[in-house]
């Protein structure tokens, strides 16, 4: 079984098709199709199901994708491992983030890595913490800004907190609180809200805020990005709890500070495994010292 064979398996897996995958892989299809089939008899089994409209992995092939990702992954670790021994900081680096992340300014420092590191292969997520969080715990990610309730904190992961503050509410330009400083979330109760879905870290900020100030509200259109909940706020159809540190990315929408605000601190997560060189680098332009990022020390 070789390595070829595996990436050829998961770039299938990832296309539903043999030419795409055949264009990524930069072969040709009849190449990666031997190769396959080569590796199903070695098998005994079929990895694939294919069909004159679409390609899907078999029972097979769903039990070997993981292995196949994970003997990819430790075969680029070993060659990443390798360089760094030489002084060269290869591989890949995945990232991911909320999108209101604040406590750090994250393009700027992924292009700072990327300046000094320009071998290594940088991706970004974009999702809700409890799935950034598990994608770290799987080893997906190497490192995540989630955003969290005061007082929870992410398990199965090392990290350590950013920073903490206020929600504030966000309303669209002429509605009639937009001339106000301050409010109380009694005031804001009878408005129709535009939230995250119910399970997501970013809800639950608001949900236990409203709950322990015994005030219910109506969240009447849920989103899952930041982009859509602001045009939701702009047209007037709702208002947002958001990040006081985050809202100086909409300047037009009028905010409103809260007297009983609900609070929320965003944490920077990593793997409890050895990260790979190029995560240890990214940790180190963020402040992780190399003993904390290994967890040889307490964070």
């Amino acid at each position: 079984m070789e390595l070829q064979q595996m990436r050829y398996v998961v770039a299938v897996a990832e296309t539903s098709n043999f030419t795409r995958a055949a264009e990524q892989c930069l072969v040709v299809q009849s190449a990666l199709s031997h190769q396959i089939a080569r590796l199903e008899r070695e098998l005994g089994a079929k990895l694939f199901e294919r069909t004159s409209r679409r390609v899907r992995l078999t029972p097979a092939g769903e039990a070997f994708l993981p292995a196949a990702r994970q003997a990819l992954d430790a075969a680029e670790r070993a060659r990443a491992e390798v360089a760094a021994a030489t002084g060269e900081i290869r591989g890949r680096l995945a990232v991911g983030a909320i999108p209101t992340v604040a406590a750090v300014d994250l393009p700027a420092a992924l292009k700072h890595f990327h300046l000094r590191h320009r071998q290594v292969r940088i991706t970004l997520r974009s999702g809700a913490s409890e799935e950034l969080a598990e994608r770290v715990r799987q080893g997906t990610l190497d490192a995540a800004f989630l955003g969290l309730p005061v007082g929870v904190r992410p398990r199965g992961v090392r990290g350590r907190e950013l920073a903490r503050g206020d929600l504030v509410a966000a309303v669209a330009p002429g509605h009639p609180l937009a001339g106000r400083k301050r409010v109380d979330l009694r005031r804001l109760s009878d408005e129709p809200f535009v939230d995250f879905p119910p399970g997501t870290a970013a809800r639950a900020q608001t949900d236990e805020a409203f709950a322990a100030a015994g005030i219910a509200r109506e969240v009447a259109f849920e989103v899952t990005n930041m982009d859509f909940m602001a045009r939701l706020i702009r047209q007037g159809l709702g208002i947002g709890l958001l990040p006081a540190a985050f809202v100086h990315e909409l300047p037009d929408l009028p905010v409103l500070r809260l007297r009983d605000a609900p609070a929320r601190m965003e944490h920077l997560v990593w793997s409890r495994f050895p990260p790979s060189p190029a995560a240890a680098a990214f940790l180190s332009i963020l402040g992780v010292p190399a003993a904390e990022a290994s967890g040889s020390t307490d964070s």
